[in-house]
């Protein structure tokens, strides 16, 4: 019974090491996926004067994105603001040129922002307002979008830069609070006071 005990003893030590690389491996591969597939640089399109972030192709053929960016407004562009938001965009539509682009006409999408700033919160303080006096939060904003995108697969340049592909879209979106007061106040406000042009640029590793 001692010998066996003794075994099993000389024998734990052993396994240990194996453990231990198993369980960094089994890390190592669930942090990859979390490494973005996309690098995106953003200017205006209501998420800030600038914006830069990462996203994930999703679906098959690459039909679908989610990115996560973080937008910056200056303070001489109206006040300083920091924004970040979560976008989804599904493109129904391709349109190939020959073997070197790709053509996204019509990309609806969805997609929610917060903006931090001291004077906006998630809900109106209730000490000012009755509840449900105003529906919709300061800070967080909900919106609608429509892109299209121009992308560049060259094998020659892509060799040179080391990426998969480069992309050119343009966004136009707008929000809840936006929407509804234009339906309204149609009188009062123009398209553009409605809907927030965006454009951008995203690299693929």
């Amino acid at each position: 019974m001692k010998s066996a005990m003794r075994e099993c003893f000389f024998r734990v030590p052993a396994i240990l090491p194996l453990l231990l690389a198993f369980t960094l491996s089994s890390c190592a591969q669930s942090l990859k996926i979390l490494i973005p597939e996309d690098a995106v640089i953003q200017h205006a399109g209501s998420i800030g004067y600038f914006s830069i972030g990462g996203g994930y192709e999703l679906f098959k053929n690459n039909r679908g994105s989610l990115d996560f960016n973080y937008g910056y407004v200056p303070a001489s562009k109206g006040g300083e603001l920091h924004i970040v938001a979560a976008k989804f965009a599904y493109r129904p539509f391709e349109i190939k040129l020959r073997d070197w682009a790709k053509i996204y006409p019509l990309n609806p999408g969805f997609f929610l922002s917060y903006t931090f700033h001291n004077d906006l919160g998630i809900k109106f303080p209730t000490d000012q307002y009755p509840k449900g006096y105003y529906y919709w939060s300061e800070a967080i904003r909900p919106h609608l979008s429509l892109s299209n995108e121009f992308q560049f697969i060259d094998e020659s340049l892509l060799k040179k830069t080391g990426l998969k592909a480069v992309t050119l879209y343009s966004e136009i979106n707008s929000n809840d609070y936006y929407l509804i007061n234009f339906f309204q106040n149609p009188e009062e406000l123009s398209v553009s006071d409605v809907f927030k042009l965006g454009i951008g640029l995203r690299l693929k590793f």
